[in-house]
This record gives C-alpha cells, structure tokens and sequence, in this order.
C-alpha cells in the first residue's frame, strides 16, 4: 500500500518548530499504518533522542541555535532515523517516503539520515550544521 502523508497536520508542527516565539524545538513525522502523521515534540533536545529506538523508523525536524551571544541564529535540520531493528524493506520505502516528507519540510540547513545512536548527540550535528 502506498505510503500517505497528513500534509496539513505536518505543516501544523513543521511550522511549529520553525516559530522562533515557539518552546517546541523539535517534532517527529511517524508512520501510522501508511500515513505519516506528527508524532512526538519538545523542547528538550534529549528527549528527542529518547524517541530513536531499534525498532522505529521516523522523520525529526529539529531547530538548533547557533552562534555565540552577538549573532544568535536558528538552523534546521532533517534527520532521518532508521533503527537496527528495522527490516530491510521498511528501511528501502523509508527514502521514498522522505519524498512526501519534504512537501512539507522545505526549509532545512541540512539533512541526515541516521542509524547510529552516537550520530545523533547535539554536538555532532550542531558540527555538522557549522560547516
């Protein structure tokens, strides 16, 4: 079955994330059934990390500041996550499904596709990010 998106309730939390007067720093896109649909959001860092375990595949729209105290600056990134546990098709449509993602998402500094629980640690894509 083809996978689906909810474009507007995506654009709800994608916009969410991008508000600068907003808390929320972060929103997850999961899958539900063959939809992809919001999922998890926050405004800890940490807790997102919480949500990338073995056996999920996910999409995570996350705002990083950066810069020092002159020139604050907001930077977005796309991290794809796909855990070990997750089998080789689901892995294989998972990038076809970044497609729809991206109808929405449109606006990101960079994008990652994750399997590594260590690729994941804030300093290394806020690293990333600087480049």
């Amino acid at each position: 079955m083809a996978t689906k998106i909810d474009k507007e309730a995506c654009r709800a939390a994608y916009n969410l994330v991008r508000d600068d007067n907003s808390a929320v720093i972060w929103v997850t896109f999961k899958y539900e059934g063959s939809t992809i649909v919001p999922g998890e959001q926050g405004a800890e860092y940490q807790h997102f990390i919480q949500q990338c375990t073995d056996d999920v595949r996910l999409f995570a729209f996350v705002r990083f500041t950066t810069g020092d105290a002159l020139s604050k600056r907001s930077k977005f990134a796309l991290i794809t996550w796909i855990g070990e546990n997750v089998s080789g098709l689901q892995r294989a449509k998972t990038g076809t499904d970044k497609t729809l993602v991206k109808e929405v998402v449109q606006n990101f500094a960079k994008e990652f596709v994750i399997s590594d629980r260590k690729e994941l640690e804030e300093d290394f894509i806020k690293g990333e990010l600087k480049k």
